[in-house]
Protein backbone atom coordinates (compact mmCIF):
# COMPACT_ATOMS: atom_id res chain seq x y z
CA UNK A 1 0.00 0.00 0.00
CA UNK A 2 1.30 3.57 -0.78
CA UNK A 3 1.89 5.69 2.36
CA UNK A 4 -0.42 8.72 2.37
CA UNK A 5 1.14 11.93 3.00
CA UNK A 6 1.15 13.00 6.18
CA UNK A 7 -0.80 16.23 7.88
CA UNK A 8 2.58 16.75 9.06
CA UNK A 9 4.79 16.87 6.43
CA UNK A 10 6.32 20.12 5.20
CA UNK A 11 4.78 21.82 2.61
CA UNK A 12 7.78 22.18 -0.29
CA UNK A 13 8.27 25.24 -2.27
CA UNK A 14 11.04 26.92 -3.97
CA UNK A 15 13.13 27.94 -1.33
CA UNK A 16 15.13 30.30 -3.50
CA UNK A 17 11.55 32.06 -4.72
CA UNK A 18 12.01 34.80 -1.99
CA UNK A 19 15.30 36.24 -3.54
CA UNK A 20 13.10 37.61 -6.33
CA UNK A 21 10.54 39.58 -4.22
CA UNK A 22 11.81 42.84 -2.47
CA UNK A 23 13.14 43.32 0.78
CA UNK A 24 10.53 43.93 3.63
CA UNK A 25 12.33 44.07 6.72
CA UNK A 26 16.24 45.26 7.15
CA UNK A 27 17.96 45.13 10.22
CA UNK A 28 21.56 46.47 9.21
CA UNK A 29 23.72 45.54 12.05
CA UNK A 30 21.84 46.25 15.43
CA UNK A 31 22.87 46.21 18.83
CA UNK A 32 21.11 46.45 22.58
CA UNK A 33 21.77 46.87 25.66
CA UNK A 34 20.12 47.09 29.31
CA UNK A 35 20.89 49.15 32.60
CA UNK A 36 20.33 46.42 35.50
CA UNK A 37 20.62 47.82 38.47
CA UNK A 38 23.10 46.99 41.05
CA UNK A 39 23.03 49.70 43.74
CA UNK A 40 20.14 51.77 44.95
CA UNK A 41 20.41 55.29 46.33
CA UNK A 42 17.48 55.60 48.89
CA UNK A 43 18.39 59.54 48.57
CA UNK A 44 20.30 63.21 47.26
CA UNK A 45 23.03 61.96 49.60
CA UNK A 46 23.99 58.40 48.75
CA UNK A 47 23.19 59.45 44.99
CA UNK A 48 26.27 62.07 45.89
CA UNK A 49 27.97 59.73 47.66
CA UNK A 50 27.80 57.27 44.94
CA UNK A 51 28.86 59.56 41.93
CA UNK A 52 31.62 60.85 43.90
CA UNK A 53 32.74 57.46 44.13
CA UNK A 54 32.23 57.08 40.80
CA UNK A 55 29.83 53.98 42.05
CA UNK A 56 26.91 53.90 38.90
CA UNK A 57 24.62 52.04 40.25
CA UNK A 58 24.07 49.62 37.24
CA UNK A 59 26.01 47.44 34.86
CA UNK A 60 25.92 47.41 31.04
CA UNK A 61 24.42 43.83 29.87
CA UNK A 62 24.55 43.67 25.63
CA UNK A 63 21.58 41.66 24.92
CA UNK A 64 22.32 41.44 20.86
CA UNK A 65 25.30 42.52 19.17
CA UNK A 66 25.81 43.46 15.70
CA UNK A 67 22.49 41.46 13.94
CA UNK A 68 22.50 41.84 10.34
CA UNK A 69 19.99 40.62 7.91
CA UNK A 70 17.37 41.01 5.64
CA UNK A 71 13.72 39.23 4.84
CA UNK A 72 12.62 39.52 1.63
CA UNK A 73 8.44 39.74 0.84
CA UNK A 74 6.32 36.14 0.75
CA UNK A 75 8.93 34.45 3.07
CA UNK A 76 8.05 32.87 6.54
CA UNK A 77 11.24 33.29 8.39
CA UNK A 78 12.36 31.34 11.74
CA UNK A 79 14.31 33.00 14.20
CA UNK A 80 15.25 29.78 16.69
CA UNK A 81 18.10 29.92 20.41
CA UNK A 82 17.98 28.98 23.34
CA UNK A 83 16.30 30.90 26.32
CA UNK A 84 17.99 34.11 26.87
CA UNK A 85 20.04 34.46 23.87
CA UNK A 86 17.94 37.69 22.61
CA UNK A 87 15.36 35.87 20.57
CA UNK A 88 12.27 38.18 21.68
CA UNK A 89 14.56 41.30 22.46
CA UNK A 90 15.55 40.96 18.62
CA UNK A 91 11.29 40.54 18.03
CA UNK A 92 10.37 43.99 20.25
CA UNK A 93 12.83 45.73 17.96
CA UNK A 94 11.63 44.81 14.76
CA UNK A 95 8.33 46.00 16.28
CA UNK A 96 9.56 49.07 17.50
CA UNK A 97 8.60 48.44 21.11
CA UNK A 98 12.54 48.69 22.21
CA UNK A 99 14.86 51.02 20.16
CA UNK A 100 18.30 49.64 18.99
CA UNK A 101 21.43 51.43 20.37
CA UNK A 102 23.41 51.11 17.28
CA UNK A 103 22.33 50.16 14.02
CA UNK A 104 19.02 50.88 12.20
CA UNK A 105 16.06 48.63 11.27
CA UNK A 106 13.99 49.16 8.12
CA UNK A 107 10.38 48.47 7.70
CA UNK A 108 8.71 48.18 3.94
CA UNK A 109 4.47 47.62 4.88
CA UNK A 110 1.91 47.08 7.40
CA UNK A 111 3.76 45.44 10.45
CA UNK A 112 1.46 43.35 12.89
CA UNK A 113 2.57 42.49 16.03
CA UNK A 114 2.11 39.26 18.11
CA UNK A 115 4.59 38.89 20.81
CA UNK A 116 2.39 37.44 23.95
CA UNK A 117 -1.11 36.40 23.62
CA UNK A 118 -3.63 38.74 25.61
CA UNK A 119 -1.64 41.54 26.25
CA UNK A 120 -4.21 44.28 25.96
CA UNK A 121 -7.09 42.45 26.29
CA UNK A 122 -9.23 43.92 29.40
CA UNK A 123 -11.52 41.31 30.98
CA UNK A 124 -14.09 43.62 31.68
CA UNK A 125 -15.13 43.95 28.26
CA UNK A 126 -16.87 42.14 25.84
CA UNK A 127 -15.35 39.85 23.52
CA UNK A 128 -16.18 42.43 20.85
CA UNK A 129 -14.96 45.35 22.68
CA UNK A 130 -11.68 43.81 23.16
CA UNK A 131 -11.03 43.22 19.57
CA UNK A 132 -11.99 46.62 18.97
CA UNK A 133 -9.42 47.78 21.46
CA UNK A 134 -6.72 45.18 20.46
CA UNK A 135 -7.10 46.21 16.62
CA UNK A 136 -6.95 50.50 18.13
CA UNK A 137 -3.69 48.88 19.63
CA UNK A 138 -2.10 47.62 16.55
CA UNK A 139 -2.79 50.31 14.50
CA UNK A 140 -5.90 50.21 13.14
CA UNK A 141 -9.04 52.53 12.20
CA UNK A 142 -12.60 50.96 13.34
CA UNK A 143 -13.13 50.98 9.73
CA UNK A 144 -10.36 48.56 8.87
CA UNK A 145 -11.32 46.62 12.36
CA UNK A 146 -15.00 46.42 10.86
CA UNK A 147 -13.83 45.04 7.65
CA UNK A 148 -12.09 41.82 9.59
CA UNK A 149 -14.02 41.66 12.46
CA UNK A 150 -16.17 38.51 10.81
CA UNK A 151 -13.36 36.93 9.92
CA UNK A 152 -11.81 36.94 13.03
CA UNK A 153 -14.94 35.87 14.73
CA UNK A 154 -15.31 32.73 12.17
CA UNK A 155 -11.85 31.64 12.90
CA UNK A 156 -11.93 31.80 16.66
CA UNK A 157 -15.20 29.97 16.31
CA UNK A 158 -16.76 32.60 19.42
CA UNK A 159 -20.04 34.26 17.50
CA UNK A 160 -22.37 33.22 20.14
CA UNK A 161 -20.15 34.53 23.29
CA UNK A 162 -18.81 38.00 21.51
CA UNK A 163 -21.05 40.01 23.59
CA UNK A 164 -20.24 38.33 27.10
CA UNK A 165 -17.22 39.74 29.06
CA UNK A 166 -13.91 38.37 28.65
CA UNK A 167 -13.70 37.49 32.25
CA UNK A 168 -16.23 34.40 31.69
CA UNK A 169 -14.13 33.15 28.96
CA UNK A 170 -12.44 30.10 29.49
CA UNK A 171 -8.61 30.27 29.09
CA UNK A 172 -8.84 28.45 25.72
CA UNK A 173 -11.54 30.68 24.20
CA UNK A 174 -9.38 34.06 25.38
CA UNK A 175 -6.50 31.93 23.41
CA UNK A 176 -8.58 31.45 20.35
CA UNK A 177 -9.62 35.19 20.42
CA UNK A 178 -6.24 36.61 20.58
CA UNK A 179 -4.84 34.41 18.24
CA UNK A 180 -7.30 34.94 15.71
CA UNK A 181 -6.81 38.95 16.45
CA UNK A 182 -3.53 38.25 15.46
CA UNK A 183 -3.53 36.30 12.46
CA UNK A 184 -6.11 37.78 11.21
CA UNK A 185 -5.25 41.29 10.85
CA UNK A 186 -4.62 42.22 7.16
CA UNK A 187 -0.69 43.07 7.88
CA UNK A 188 2.06 43.00 5.38
CA UNK A 189 4.49 41.26 7.62
CA UNK A 190 3.05 39.25 10.83
CA UNK A 191 5.28 38.79 13.95
CA UNK A 192 4.79 35.92 15.98
CA UNK A 193 6.74 34.84 19.22
CA UNK A 194 6.23 31.15 20.51
CA UNK A 195 2.60 31.04 19.67
CA UNK A 196 1.76 28.40 17.10
CA UNK A 197 0.91 25.35 19.69
CA UNK A 198 -2.24 26.99 20.91
CA UNK A 199 -5.99 25.98 21.93
CA UNK A 200 -7.26 22.61 21.54
CA UNK A 201 -6.34 20.06 18.98
CA UNK A 202 -8.80 20.89 16.31
CA UNK A 203 -7.80 24.72 16.62
CA UNK A 204 -4.44 23.59 16.31
CA UNK A 205 -5.41 22.22 12.91
CA UNK A 206 -7.14 25.06 11.91
CA UNK A 207 -4.09 27.06 12.72
CA UNK A 208 -2.00 24.63 10.83
CA UNK A 209 -4.07 24.71 7.48
CA UNK A 210 -3.94 28.60 8.01
CA UNK A 211 -0.52 28.92 8.29
CA UNK A 212 0.17 26.36 4.97
CA UNK A 213 -1.89 28.27 3.12
CA UNK A 214 -0.02 32.32 4.35
CA UNK A 215 3.13 30.24 3.24
CA UNK A 216 1.73 30.50 -0.21
CA UNK A 217 0.73 34.21 -0.68
CA UNK A 218 3.48 35.90 -2.02
CA UNK A 219 2.14 39.31 -0.45
CA UNK A 220 2.40 37.94 3.41
CA UNK A 221 5.63 37.85 5.11
CA UNK A 222 5.81 35.88 8.78
CA UNK A 223 8.68 35.86 11.15
CA UNK A 224 8.69 33.38 13.76
CA UNK A 225 10.45 32.92 16.92
CA UNK A 226 10.05 29.17 18.18
CA UNK A 227 11.47 26.48 19.76
CA UNK A 228 9.98 24.03 17.89
CA UNK A 229 12.41 22.67 15.34
CA UNK A 230 9.23 20.78 13.60
CA UNK A 231 7.44 24.38 12.62
CA UNK A 232 10.79 25.64 11.41
CA UNK A 233 11.11 22.75 9.23
CA UNK A 234 7.36 22.38 8.17
CA UNK A 235 6.55 26.26 7.44
CA UNK A 236 9.83 28.28 7.14
CA UNK A 237 11.54 29.08 4.10
CA UNK A 238 14.89 30.33 5.94
CA UNK A 239 16.17 30.28 9.50
CA UNK A 240 18.25 32.26 11.71
CA UNK A 241 19.90 30.47 14.82
CA UNK A 242 20.85 33.54 17.81
CA UNK A 243 23.48 32.29 20.77
CA UNK A 244 24.30 34.74 23.04
CA UNK A 245 23.13 37.87 21.29
CA UNK A 246 25.01 37.18 17.99
CA UNK A 247 23.46 35.25 14.65
CA UNK A 248 25.50 32.12 15.07
CA UNK A 249 24.11 31.16 11.79
CA UNK A 250 21.10 31.84 8.60
CA UNK A 251 19.76 29.80 6.11
CA UNK A 252 17.92 26.67 4.84
CA UNK A 253 15.73 25.62 7.35
CA UNK A 254 17.13 21.84 7.63
CA UNK A 255 20.06 22.96 8.60
CA UNK A 256 19.23 25.51 11.22
CA UNK A 257 17.33 23.16 13.13
CA UNK A 258 20.63 20.26 13.27
CA UNK A 259 22.74 23.31 14.72
CA UNK A 260 19.81 24.28 17.20
CA UNK A 261 19.80 20.30 18.25
CA UNK A 262 23.48 20.19 18.77
CA UNK A 263 23.61 23.33 20.43
CA UNK A 264 21.08 21.80 23.09
CA UNK A 265 23.44 18.82 23.23
CA UNK A 266 25.70 20.00 24.15
CA UNK A 267 24.69 22.44 26.51
CA UNK A 268 23.24 19.94 28.31
CA UNK A 269 26.39 17.93 28.62
CA UNK A 270 28.13 21.00 29.67
CA UNK A 271 25.33 21.73 32.57
CA UNK A 272 25.76 18.15 33.58
CA UNK A 273 29.45 18.42 33.68
CA UNK A 274 28.97 21.40 35.92
CA UNK A 275 26.71 19.83 38.46
CA UNK A 276 29.31 16.93 38.39
CA UNK A 277 32.42 18.95 39.24
CA UNK A 278 30.11 21.32 42.02
CA UNK A 279 29.39 17.73 43.55
CA UNK A 280 33.13 16.57 43.34
CA UNK A 281 34.00 12.77 43.95
CA UNK A 282 32.96 10.17 41.12
CA UNK A 283 30.79 11.07 38.24
CA UNK A 284 26.35 9.71 38.92
CA UNK A 285 26.74 6.24 38.46
CA UNK A 286 30.28 5.45 38.67
CA UNK A 287 32.46 4.42 42.16
CA UNK A 288 35.70 3.33 42.92
CA UNK A 289 35.28 0.23 41.37
CA UNK A 290 34.13 1.47 37.47
CA UNK A 291 35.84 5.45 38.35
CA UNK A 292 35.47 5.72 34.20
CA UNK A 293 32.26 4.88 31.73
CA UNK A 294 31.80 7.18 29.18
CA UNK A 295 29.45 6.93 25.77
CA UNK A 296 30.23 9.40 23.05
CA UNK A 297 29.22 9.88 19.70
CA UNK A 298 31.86 9.13 16.53
CA UNK A 299 28.81 9.55 14.03
CA UNK A 300 27.68 13.39 13.67
CA UNK A 301 24.86 13.35 16.69
CA UNK A 302 22.28 14.38 14.06
CA UNK A 303 22.10 11.94 11.65
CA UNK A 304 20.04 10.44 8.59
CA UNK A 305 19.40 7.03 9.39
CA UNK A 306 20.54 5.65 6.41
CA UNK A 307 23.97 5.23 7.82
CA UNK A 308 24.75 3.33 11.19
CA UNK A 309 25.42 5.42 14.32
CA UNK A 310 29.12 4.86 15.42
CA UNK A 311 29.70 5.75 19.27
CA UNK A 312 32.87 4.63 21.57
CA UNK A 313 32.48 3.93 24.74
CA UNK A 314 35.89 3.98 27.61
CA UNK A 315 35.86 2.12 30.74
CA UNK A 316 38.01 1.43 33.39
CA UNK A 317 37.86 -1.77 35.68
CA UNK A 318 41.00 -3.64 36.95
CA UNK A 319 39.26 -6.55 39.01
CA UNK A 320 39.99 -9.97 37.43
CA UNK A 321 37.25 -12.14 35.86
CA UNK A 322 34.25 -11.83 33.18
CA UNK A 323 32.69 -8.48 32.65
CA UNK A 324 30.47 -7.20 30.23
CA UNK A 325 28.97 -3.96 28.21
CA UNK A 326 25.55 -3.52 27.93
CA UNK A 327 23.89 -1.01 26.23
CA UNK A 328 20.09 0.58 26.47
CA UNK A 329 18.51 3.11 23.99
CA UNK A 330 16.35 5.37 25.59
CA UNK A 331 14.21 6.93 23.39
CA UNK A 332 13.49 10.59 24.84
CA UNK A 333 10.68 11.99 23.19
CA UNK A 334 8.43 8.79 23.48
CA UNK A 335 9.72 7.17 26.34
CA UNK A 336 10.30 3.95 27.14
CA UNK A 337 13.53 1.70 26.04
CA UNK A 338 13.69 1.12 22.49
CA UNK A 339 16.20 -1.38 22.53
CA UNK A 340 18.72 -3.24 25.45
CA UNK A 341 21.69 -5.34 24.16
CA UNK A 342 21.49 -7.18 27.14
CA UNK A 343 23.06 -8.06 30.30
CA UNK A 344 25.75 -10.82 28.87
CA UNK A 345 25.65 -9.85 25.41
CA UNK A 346 29.17 -8.06 24.74
CA UNK A 347 31.54 -9.93 26.80
CA UNK A 348 34.83 -8.01 27.10
CA UNK A 349 38.26 -9.02 26.55
CA UNK A 350 40.45 -6.58 27.89
CA UNK A 351 40.65 -5.29 31.92
CA UNK A 352 42.13 -1.84 32.66
CA UNK A 353 41.66 1.13 30.41
CA UNK A 354 40.42 0.92 27.52
CA UNK A 355 38.02 2.43 24.74
CA UNK A 356 35.93 0.57 22.34
CA UNK A 357 33.79 1.53 19.30
CA UNK A 358 30.68 -0.18 18.22
CA UNK A 359 27.84 0.47 15.13
CA UNK A 360 23.61 0.93 15.11
CA UNK A 361 22.03 0.50 12.39
CA UNK A 362 19.11 2.87 12.17
CA UNK A 363 17.45 2.51 9.44
CA UNK A 364 14.35 1.43 10.75
CA UNK A 365 13.58 4.01 12.97
CA UNK A 366 11.34 7.46 12.72
CA UNK A 367 12.53 10.52 13.23
CA UNK A 368 13.35 11.00 16.75
CA UNK A 369 15.75 11.72 19.85
CA UNK A 370 17.59 8.99 21.43
CA UNK A 371 19.66 8.35 24.55
CA UNK A 372 22.70 5.68 24.76
CA UNK A 373 23.18 4.35 28.18
CA UNK A 374 25.97 1.95 28.63
CA UNK A 375 26.16 0.06 31.68
CA UNK A 376 29.36 -1.91 33.25
CA UNK A 377 28.31 -5.32 34.69
CA UNK A 378 29.49 -9.11 36.28
CA UNK A 379 28.50 -12.12 36.84
CA UNK A 380 25.10 -12.27 39.65
CA UNK A 381 26.32 -14.11 42.73
CA UNK A 382 22.67 -15.13 43.28
CA UNK A 383 21.33 -15.75 39.46
CA UNK A 384 23.94 -17.68 37.56
CA UNK A 385 22.17 -16.39 33.83
CA UNK A 386 22.08 -12.85 35.33
CA UNK A 387 24.35 -9.67 35.98
CA UNK A 388 24.78 -7.56 38.55
CA UNK A 389 25.70 -3.67 37.63
CA UNK A 390 28.72 -2.38 38.65
CA UNK A 391 28.56 1.33 37.29
CA UNK A 392 26.19 3.08 34.88
CA UNK A 393 27.34 5.83 32.32
CA UNK A 394 24.51 8.78 33.12
CA UNK A 395 24.28 12.08 32.28
CA UNK A 396 27.18 13.87 30.82
CA UNK A 397 28.48 10.49 30.39
CA UNK A 398 25.40 9.52 28.38
CA UNK A 399 25.54 9.93 24.38
CA UNK A 400 22.45 11.49 23.00
CA UNK A 401 21.59 11.77 19.14
CA UNK A 402 18.85 12.54 16.50
CA UNK A 403 17.55 10.63 13.45
CA UNK A 404 16.01 13.65 11.11
CA UNK A 405 15.26 12.77 7.65
CA UNK A 406 12.22 13.79 5.10
CA UNK A 407 11.69 10.15 4.17
CA UNK A 408 10.62 9.29 7.57
CA UNK A 409 7.83 9.99 9.95
CA UNK A 410 7.54 11.91 13.54
CA UNK A 411 4.64 9.70 15.34
CA UNK A 412 5.62 6.30 15.73
CA UNK A 413 8.86 5.15 16.60
CA UNK A 414 9.17 2.19 13.87
CA UNK A 415 9.15 3.29 10.19
CA UNK A 416 7.13 1.85 7.22
CA UNK A 417 10.59 0.11 6.18
CA UNK A 418 10.67 -1.99 9.52
CA UNK A 419 6.74 -2.90 9.46
CA UNK A 420 3.66 -2.38 7.67
CA UNK A 421 0.21 -3.70 8.06
CA UNK A 422 -1.51 -5.13 4.64
CA UNK A 423 -4.58 -7.16 4.63
CA UNK A 424 -4.73 -10.37 4.23
CA UNK A 425 -7.20 -10.48 1.26
CA UNK A 426 -6.49 -6.80 -1.48
CA UNK A 427 -10.51 -7.34 -2.06
CA UNK A 428 -10.82 -5.95 1.62
CA UNK A 429 -8.96 -2.89 1.28
CA UNK A 430 -8.69 -0.01 -1.52
CA UNK A 431 -5.50 1.13 -2.61
CA UNK A 432 -5.43 4.54 -3.30
CA UNK A 433 -2.51 6.40 -5.42
CA UNK A 434 -1.03 9.46 -3.38
CA UNK A 435 0.98 10.41 -6.28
Amino acid sequence: MRQERRPEDPVRVDPRAYLKAPVVLSVNHVSKDFRLPTEQATGLKQAFINWTKGIKGYRQLQVLRDIDFQVHQGEFFGIVGRNGGGKSTLLKLISQIYYPETGSISVQGKLVPFIELGVGFNPELTGRENVYLNGALLGFSREQVDGMYDDIVEFAELGEFMDQKLKNYSSGMQVRLAFSVAIKAQGDILVLDEVLAVGDEAFQRKCDDFFTEIKKDPTKTVILVTHDMGSVKKYCTRAMMIADGKMQAIGDPESISQQYTLANLEAERVEAEARQEALGGYANGLNERCPILRTRPVSPQVNSGKEPFRFSVEYQYDEPGDFYLAVAVHDIRRGGITYDTGPKVMKMRHHGHHTVEFDMPLDIFNNGEFRLITSLRTPSLTDPRGTDAVGVALDENACDFVIRNDRNGDYALLSDRALTISPVSSADVEEEDQN
